[in-house]
């Protein structure tokens, strides 16, 4: 059992939580992954570490309200306790070295885009930042990012804070400006890193992406978080989440994204009703 040391809304459906698991926050590094079941009946749900404090012994998750897991986390308060909470997982993000990067978050992929660039501003690399929503109510992080950002552009779909576009015109106009990055960091949607990787090529720009598919067990078992990438079979969980964005396989893994969600929606649905229930 995992107790919630701290709960915040971040926006209407964007939480934080911070999470009582000294092990886990003795050896979590950016880009890993935990794997919570909130109660006993709950599904196995894989989350990226959004940060960890190694003295306090927590970890922080940001978790968007999309599905019955997510609605069950969302249930639990401050104080309450959450039933499985298991990592780190994955294999933490390469990012030793670099010396000017462009981190690129979208959504809720700040999450996770924000520990890789705080390691990076704790490293002393110079960081550029581009953060994306669709408006402004959608907007988190900001400040985090403000204190480990050389540069940090929010962009949102109607223009409502920051500049009006997508994530891709920053970096076009970062580029244009005569910006050399060592690399490109793109974590959030899948059309999102897909677009980002396509700009990145034609510039010849090291390209790295997170991919979050449908998990399981976290082991490389079930083979549910399988990817195709430069042509060979990938598993998320053991070697990734981080790939190389120019080799991967988006349109398979966005085809695949989809293959539960009418189930998806009827779970939610589900959810929705009983919860009502114990509400009336």
């Amino acid at each position: 059992m995992y107790r919630i040391a701290e709960k915040e809304v971040l926006n209407p459906t964007v939480v934080k939580m911070v999470v009582e698991a000294p092990l886990i926050a003795k050896k979590a590094q950016p880009g890993q992954f935990i794997i919570f079941r909130a109660k006993e009946n709950s599904e196995r749900v894989p989350l990226t570490i959004a940060d960890y404090d190694r003295e306090k012994g927590s970890v922080t998750i940001i978790f968007q309200i999309v599905g019955e897991a997510t609605m069950e986390l969302n249930s639990l308060n401050e104080g309450d306790y959450i039933l499985d909470f298991v990592g780190p997982l994955g294999t933490p993000s390469k990012i030793d070295g670099l010396k000017k990067v462009l981190v690129i978050g979208g959504g809720v992929g700040c999450a996770i885009a924000y520990p890789i660039a705080k390691k990076l501003h704790e490293n002393g690399a110079q960081v550029h930042s581009v953060t994306g929503f669709r408006s402004k109510d959608l907007v988190i992080l900001e400040d985090e990012f403000s204190k480990v950002s050389d540069v940090l552009k929010i962009m949102t779909d109607d223009g409502s804070y920051g500049e009006k576009g997508l994530v891709t015109a920053a970096l076009e106009n970062l580029i244009a400006e005569g910006n050399e990055y060592d690399e490109v960091i793109a974590i959030g949607p899948l059309v999102m890193m897909k677009f980002v990787s396509l700009t990145t090529k034609k510039y010849g720009i090291k390209t790295t992406v997170s991919m979050n598919p449908i998990m399981v067990d976290g082991t490389g078992m079930c083979g549910g978080c399988r990817l195709t990438v430069g042509g060979e079979t990938k598993f998320a969980c053991v070697d990734g989440p981080d790939f190389d964005g120019h080799l991967v396989d988006f349109d398979e893994a966005i085809s695949r994204s989809g293959v539960y969600r009418e189930f998806e929606n009827i779970r939610r649905e589900k959810h929705c009703n009983l919860f009502k229930k114990e509400v009336e």
